[in-house]
């Protein structure tokens, strides 16, 4: 299969890995790849809680909460681990029902915005309809993604904010792969080509 042209392009879909994947960042993560070309791909992991909250990160931003029902909820809201490149870079995934300074389209449903504006609109409670915020994402080289997938270390699916958004973290996995009809479970660890 030859993916040397930009017509084929997983941005927009979610990686589920597969049973053997062994790397420990991306074991039984699903991934929403937001940019795929020939240079490579960038994506963020969905369903890796931290134990950080997102009033934790705003508060140490700066960035006022000054409801006290917001902040209930952003005490509760978990920052995700997007993946091991830049861990310490926020990125918020949201819905493209706004617009931000910083934004870039994954889908007709979905951004990716990394400027202070969307953080300071969370605090205030003028949010997107539907948003996760995440340190760090996943990146791959040129071809390497490819590989990956022709050595069977993914699945791929199609991203709804169901799954992204409303998917409990630790059913996303399985739910995800249950959107294709499998049930990943009975799945072999073991991947070869015919």
């Amino acid at each position: 299969m030859d993916h040397s042209d930009n017509s084929f392009s997983l941005a927009g879909q979610l990686l589920i890995a597969s049973p053997g994947m062994q790397d420990p960042h991306f074991k039984q993560t699903v991934t929403l790849i937001c940019e795929h070309d020939t240079k490579g791909a960038l994506g963020i992991t969905i369903n890796r809680p931290s134990k950080v909250s997102l009033a934790e990160v705003l508060t140490e931003l700066g960035i006022s909460i000054d409801d006290p029902d917001n902040l209930e909820i952003l005490s509760q809201s978990q920052v995700l681990h997007g993946g091991p490149v830049h861990s310490n870079r926020g990125l918020i995934l949201h819905s493209a029902d706004s617009a931000w300074e910083s934004s870039i389209k994954v889908s007709d449903q979905l951004s990716l915005t990394s400027s202070r504006d969307i953080l300071e609109s969370i605090g205030i409670g003028t949010a997107p309809s539907e948003y996760l915020l995440f340190l760090g994402y996943a990146g791959w080289g040129p071809g390497q993604l490819e590989q990956e997938l022709i050595d069977n270390s993914w699945l791929h699916a199609n991203a709804t904010q169901q799954l992204i958004f409303r998917t409990k973290h630790e059913n996303c996995w399985r739910a995800t792969a249950e959107s294709l009809g499998i049930d990943i479970d009975k799945m072999s660890i073991h991947a070869g080509h015919a």
